[in-house]
């Protein structure tokens, strides 16, 4: 039995790679894979070779980037996080041949999984097994970031998801896959008010056909607009919380100029070639403004025992039934072969082809 594998072997160069399946071990389980997800951000970075681990050293203990060798080299072996697979063989009481879950192995069409090292997060069966793409890792991304709002106002007393956006006014600044997500997820759990914000219109459009508000930020300047229409008191006008989703400077110093004074940015880009431009010394400084990093990585401190990555898949699904047809009809742009798989991401990280979120179909 062979797998084909999704190997990055340097910039530019993306190859389909055939290797043999790892035997059934005591204890584990494989699946085949159903459908692959494609992240246009993270992945595309190890295409385009602008991912800080390929250039230096990630030192783990310190937490710092170091001059050395790169902490992930090419040929990049395992590449994605969205993955489902059903389950063809098990010797494990844990998994039962059949199951359906997600995972994060990477593009590959199978995988030995070990239930005691890896997350598999079973599928209900009233759920499109193509959108559990999103479940293991993307949605918690996206459930993370509304848990870093929750916990700006209660610290460690999160009891809901909603605890950082119910009744309040919110901002989103991106229109991809993970700004999408957030912005529904803050539309079901109460949010007062919502607006997304973002330059391209065919991504406006999709927002509006998921049911969200849009703004143009290149029109009539966003951040007038909003603190013009979102009053608190007499000085106090914008956004309660901006959730800033594109990795771009502009986008957060737009994100900076949405709030109100005291209000805090919960950032979810990955911003490959930094932020040079975002300026600190205007609104940042004269309105007191805060800014937290949600990265998937961690939880908020103190969250950890009460708020797992298991938790958050859960509220993913549950954002899957409310808005499962509408998700798959406007947000899932392509689905693909699993053999087209190097012609498209070449084609993604070079522009060539324009895509909202791509899966790839074994």
């Amino acid at each position: 039995m062979r797998d084909k594998v999704v190997v990055v072997t340097g910039p530019g160069r993306v190859e389909l790679v055939e290797q043999d399946a790892a035997p059934l071990r005591p204890g584990t389980f494989r699946v085949e894979t159903l459908y692959s997800g494609v992240s246009a951000g993270t992945e595309l970075s190890f295409v385009k070779g602008t991912n800080p681990y390929l250039n230096v050293t990630w030192n783990a203990d310190l937490g710092l980037f170091q001059p050395g060798e790169a902490s992930t080299p090419y040929p990049v072996n395992r590449l994605g996080y969205m993955q489902v697979g059903r389950v063809v063989e098990s010797d494990t009481p844990a998994v039962a041949v059949g199951t359906v879950g997600a995972m994060t192995y990477g593009h590959r069409t199978g995988w030995l999984a070990d239930p005691v090292a890896e997350r598999f997060v079973p599928l209900p069966d009233d759920l499109d097994p193509l959108l559990g793409v999103y479940v293991a890792h993307m949605g918690p991304i996206c459930a993370n970031g509304l848990l870093h709002a929750a916990a700006d106002l209660h610290g460690t007393d999160v009891r809901s998801l909603g605890d950082g956006v119910r009744g309040r006014r919110v901002a989103v600044v991106g229109a991809g896959v993970v700004a999408l997500l957030t912005a529904l997820v803050a539309r079901r759990i109460g949010a007062a008010a919502g607006e997304g914000l973002d330059p391209t219109p065919p991504r406006r459009q999709v927002a509006e056909a998921l049911g969200l508000d849009t703004l143009a930020p290149d029109a009539a300047d966003p951040a007038v607009v909003l603190t013009t229409r979102w009053a608190h008191t007499a000085g106090d006008r914008g956004a309660d919380v901006v959730f800033q989703c594109r990795g771009q400077a502009w986008a957060l110093q737009l994100a900076l100029r949405l709030l109100r004074p005291q209000g805090t940015v919960i950032d979810l880009a990955f911003y490959q070639e930094g932020a040079d431009a975002v300026r600190l010394g205007e609104e940042f400084h004269h309105n007191g403004l805060s800014l937290r990093c949600a990265q998937i990585g961690r939880v908020p401190r103190g969250l950890t025992p009460t708020w797992d990555r298991e938790r958050l898949s859960a509220e993913t699904i549950d954002l899957l039934r409310t808005y499962g047809d509408v998700i798959r009809k406007h947000l899932v742009s392509a689905v693909v072969p699993f053999d087209e798989a190097p012609t498209l991401l070449t084609d993604l990280a070079d522009r060539r082809r324009q895509e909202l979120q791509v899966v790839l179909s074994t």
